[in-house]
């Protein structure tokens, strides 16, 4: 299942409902749904915010994909190169956050969700992989 949606968050929640009808459809276990969506949510949130400059005329694209192993989720976008999989991985928040510069909450709590996230750079877009693996996946070697 293929969106293309306008850069607002407004159609970045369309894609997480849009992603939960998908895993329903596809009797994806509701849990595996949740933090996939969730990541979504984050990943799309950055495409809005960071890729487009808040220019909400622009295009970004939604992949679903199911089978019985995985859900995969890939968000496709036109904005400069970001390699979110080479971001600095956040530790968890403590009272001693105050000083420290803000970002880096989004991926890694889309890290904590998914079981695979993988970057490609092709064509001049960004092309993000968030993979969840379900009950029945066979567990990687």
């Amino acid at each position: 299942m293929r969106l293309e949606l306008e850069a607002t968050p407004a159609a970045v929640m369309r894609a997480v409902e849009a992603l939960q009808a998908f895993g329903e459809a596809h009797r994806v276990p509701a849990s595996a749904v949740f933090g996939l969506a969730l990541a979504l949510e984050e990943c799309g949130s950055n495409i809005v915010n960071h890729a487009f400059g808040r220019d909400r005329a622009q295009r970004f694209h939604v992949d679903f994909e199911a089978d019985r192993h995985e859900l995969t989720v890939e968000l496709r976008d036109g904005g400069p190169a970001f390699d979110p999989t080479l971001a600095p991985v956040v530790a968890s928040a403590t009272a001693d956050d105050h000083d420290r510069p803000p970002g880096g909450w989004g991926i890694a709590l889309a890290r904590r969700h998914v079981d695979a996230m993988h970057y490609t750079r092709s064509a001049g877009e960004n092309i993000l992989r968030l993979t969840k693996r379900l009950a029945d996946a066979p567990k990687p070697d």
